[in-house]
């Protein structure tokens, strides 16, 4: 593969052979050498040479070989004459990050306290793969509409404070979503509301470690010391089947619409044919069902605290900073240009003043958080003016530097122990955990000051874990 560094941490793929753009990789030297694999670049030349791609596509820090689109992949398609693929989108569709904040003080709970409210979310959060949502007698009647509508029904339901959905990017509810768009397999499998599922996905108690901007910091209410809670899931089997069952249609249809196919991942048709206008409403609808799951399982959190520290939740605030999705695709302007751009294992970064902010952040711009691994930092930061240029993306976490598999057979429960030095981890046993050790990520500090030392983000808050609860079992 042709790469060459074209600026400070960046590195183009000039367009060739089959490529109608060049791709560019945002990722400094050291990250380079050491975990950006040749798959993943290849994957980025393919998505180049698919019609209607615009300007170029982009890796972002964390970039690791997905299928079809790398994961920390961003391809934009011209809103008029480009494609929509599911498997650009990815199979966890709005996997996505909630932080919320509290104004106790960390230092102030002991491991007894630490473990008890681990014990208390656990027992409302159903963790791991194929897990069933507590809520579902209460839920299950109103499933469609909270797919349509999103946190406005939850709202109405008691699962929502009223400023909630202000604090969630679009404002916890994607237009568009159809249930009668999607199979009745993956309808059977929307039982999962309030459930975090496997892999990479967590609920984690963490400290603010660090202030780097005391301004936007206080703004969102981000106070060194204090404890913040970190809730990381998607669609689950819902979003996962939705993506099986396009992928597959499209993968049928792309050759009536003269598309030649790079690879089975990019399978893809028009925007605006049948079964792509039928794929935005199945994914909207799986966007909406994401949201709403992150925002029931705040509900059992601020209600786990309220059963622990027996007072209200309000008392402890509990509110939300923000809620960002990953594996989406979303109509938006850039540069005047209507796209569709789709975001696989990145998140939406706007800058202070872009029309596209929540009302609440207008001035300073959203925050964007940035999970690390389970036993490292997270990040809080905000986007400057230059990320016009990566579509409005950053990267979405760490990203992947070995694979599951190579983990489990390289790294030992006493290696993960040593990784994970004082940070509590609840329910699994640490052999079934060693896929998600910090060694098998790339090293979340690295892949921040990327962006952040070519003015792309500024940092906010750093975030360092002291509790985490995990599911056991692959992604989903």
């Amino acid at each position: 593969m042709n790469i060459i560094p074209a600026e400070k941490n960046i590195y183009i793929i000039p367009r060739s052979g089959r490529m109608l753009v060049d791709a560019r990789v945002y990722v400094n030297e050291s990250l380079f050498k050491e975990s950006v694999e040749e798959e993943s670049l290849k994957q980025l030349a393919d998505a180049a040479s698919l019609p209607g791609v615009y300007r170029y596509v982009v890796g972002m820090p964390d970039i690791h070989t997905g299928f079809g689109l790398p994961i920390g992949g961003v391809m934009a398609m011209d809103a008029s004459d480009g494609l929509i693929s599911a498997g650009a989108v990815g199979m966890d569709i709005n996997c996505g990050v909630r932080l919320l904040r509290t104004n106790i003080r960390a230092v102030d709970l002991g491991e007894k306290d630490l473990r008890a409210l681990m014990r208390e979310i656990a027992l409302r959060v159903p963790t791991g793969i194929g897990k069933k949502s507590k809520h579902q007698a209460k839920l299950g009647g109103h499933f469609q509409k909270i797919i349509v509508e999103g946190l406005k029904t939850l709202q109405e339901l008691g699962y929502a404070r009223p400023e909630d959905y202000l604090y969630v990017e679009e404002e916890g509810c994607m237009a568009g979503a159809d249930l009668g768009k999607v199979s009745k397999k993956a309808r059977e499998r929307g039982n999962q509301l309030s459930t975090i599922g496997g892999g990479n996905h967590f609920i984690e108690l963490c400290r603010i470690a660090e202030i780097y901007d005391r301004e936007k910091a206080s703004l969102f209410g981000l106070q060194k010391g204090n404890l913040g809670v970190l809730i990381h899931t998607g669609s689950r089997g819902f979003g996962h089947q939705i993506c099986t069952d396009y992928s597959s249609v499209m993968e049928k249809a792309a050759s009536r619409y003269g598309i030649d196919l790079p690879s089975r991942g990019l399978a893809a048709v028009p925007i605006n044919s049948p079964e792509g206008k039928d794929y935005f409403a199945a994914m909207a609808a799986a966007v909406n069902f994401a949201f709403s799951n992150r925002q029931i399982i705040t509900c059992d959190v601020r209600e786990a605290f309220t059963k622990y520290f027996h007072i209200r939740d309000e008392d402890m605030d509990l509110g939300v900073v923000y809620d960002v999705a990953h594996n989406i695709a979303k109509f938006e302007t850039v540069g005047g240009r209507r796209l569709l751009i789709h975001r696989k294992g990145a998140t939406r970064a706007l800058p202070p003043g872009n029309e596209m902010n929540p009302p609440v952040y207008m001035e300073t711009g959203h925050p964007v958080i940035i999970p690390g691994s389970m036993g490292t930092s997270s990040y809080v930061l905000t986007a400057n003016p230059r990320v016009e240029e990566t579509f409005y993306s950053v990267n979405h976490g760490a990203g992947r530097v070995m694979s599951r598999r190579a983990a489990r057979k390289q790294i030992t429960a006493k290696d993960l122990r040593e990784q994970l030095g004082k940070v509590l981890f609840y329910g699994e046993k640490e052999k079934n955990l060693l896929d998600e050790a910090p060694g098998a990520y790339k090293d979340i500090n690295a892949v921040v000051e990327t962006l952040s030392e070519i003015n792309i983000v500024n940092k906010v808050a750093r975030l360092f874990p002291v509790a985490v609860i995990k599911g056991e079992g692959g992604e989903g």
